[in-house]
């Protein structure tokens, strides 16, 4: 027994000295910082360019932040997972629907920035469980050294048209939250209240007989599309102009007639995690000049309004589907598997 104690007061000394020479959680004076590990969505420049940022402004942070790029609905998925022993802090960019999931099934830690206050009750969970960041247009994207706009699709119907057949190229739904919610609003529209989806079915059973290929991941569907192995497809706003303006990429981009679906993007703390770190991190992507750099330079919509718009902004004529979330949020699951297992590659 004496030994045991003797031990015990040993760690106790080691553990003390450890603290005094700074180890823990980030504080005033320069100390150490946990490791921030963040699952997100982002695309790479995105992620790369505001953890940069973040480091800069928190330099206790510098070689602290793991990133960990997957799909929105993948991110879910591991968070599900890791329930019992979550390996992340921050989860950053998923859909409302997949979010809503994550707080209700206790995935998420609630938290309270200073931000919370400003921001519109649509774009935010009312327990502080998750916040939307941005929002995101849902539209038709084409090929433009391929495609003239005349030539482009002008609504979603007319991706089903015949001089399309083997000409739509699309990254593969299950595991991607942006084509999750474009096939389930398209399924939503044609049963407003989800009780049918049978048209909804039929509607995405004719996309496929016209899809050429699916794609693993989003840098497949650029590769293959500006190599003109698909013409047209359907994908986000951002990562559309992203890729334009910032990779050369051949892409123009088609508001469709009857409306583009319009996500509300977000982010949380994830349950278990750093909730010190994932908060501050949470209110750096909320400052205000960061939030007006990313929407001049990478082509993001803000959830908070900015009292600036870039001209691409200010010009954008956005015209927003009228989406039903919550009928989505509750059946989007069953829809997504049945087209897994039932349409995709039969069409």
């Amino acid at each position: 027994m004496k030994r045991r104690l003797l031990f015990a007061g040993a760690l106790a000394a080691v553990l003390a000295a450890g603290t005094a020479c700074g180890g823990g959680d980030d504080t005033a004076g320069g100390a150490s910082a946990e490791k921030l590990t963040i699952y997100t969505a982002r695309d790479k420049k995105v992620a790369t360019y505001v953890v940069d940022q973040f480091t800069a402004k928190y330099p206790e942070y510098k070689g602290k932040v793991e990133i960990l790029n997957l799909g929105a609905q993948e991110i879910l998925e591991r968070v599900r997972a890791e329930k019992a022993n979550p390996q992340a802090d921050v989860w950053w960019g998923g859909t409302q629907q997949g979010l809503a999931a994550g707080a209700t099934e206790g995935l998420l830690e609630p938290v309270q920035p200073a931000f919370a206050s400003k921001m519109d009750a649509a774009y935010k969970d009312p327990e502080g469980r998750w916040f939307g960041e941005i929002l995101l247009p849902e539209v038709i994207m084409y090929n433009n050294k391929a495609l003239t706009p005349e030539q482009a699709p002008k609504d979603w119907d007319d991706l089903l048209k015949p001089e399309w057949k083997d000409k739509v190229i699309i990254r593969d739904v299950a595991a991607s939250g942006t084509m999750r919610s474009i096939y389930a609003s398209m399924i939503q529209r044609l049963s407003p209240d989800g009780s049918n989806p049978q048209p909804g079915y039929d509607w995405l059973k004719r996309l496929d007989a016209n899809t050429g290929s699916y794609t693993a991941n989003p840098t497949d569907l650029y590769l293959k599309m500006s190599r003109q192995q698909g013409l047209v497809s359907a994908w986000n706003l951002q990562d559309i102009l992203l890729q334009a303006n910032q990779s050369n990429m051949p892409f123009g981009y088609v508001m469709p007639a009857s409306g583009a679906p319009v996500l509300v993007d977000g982010l949380a703390a994830i349950k278990g995690g750093n909730t010190t770190g994932a908060q501050k991190f949470l209110e750096f992507l909320f400052d205000d000049k960061l939030r007006a750099d990313l929407a001049k330079d990478y082509f993001q919509i803000p959830a908070v309004d900015i009292a600036e718009k870039p001209e691409w902004l200010a010009q954008l004529q956005l015209k927003p589907m009228d989406v039903d979330w919550d009928v989505v949020g509750k059946h989007e699951t069953e829809w997504i598997n049945h087209w897994n297992s039932q349409i995709k590659n039969k069409g």
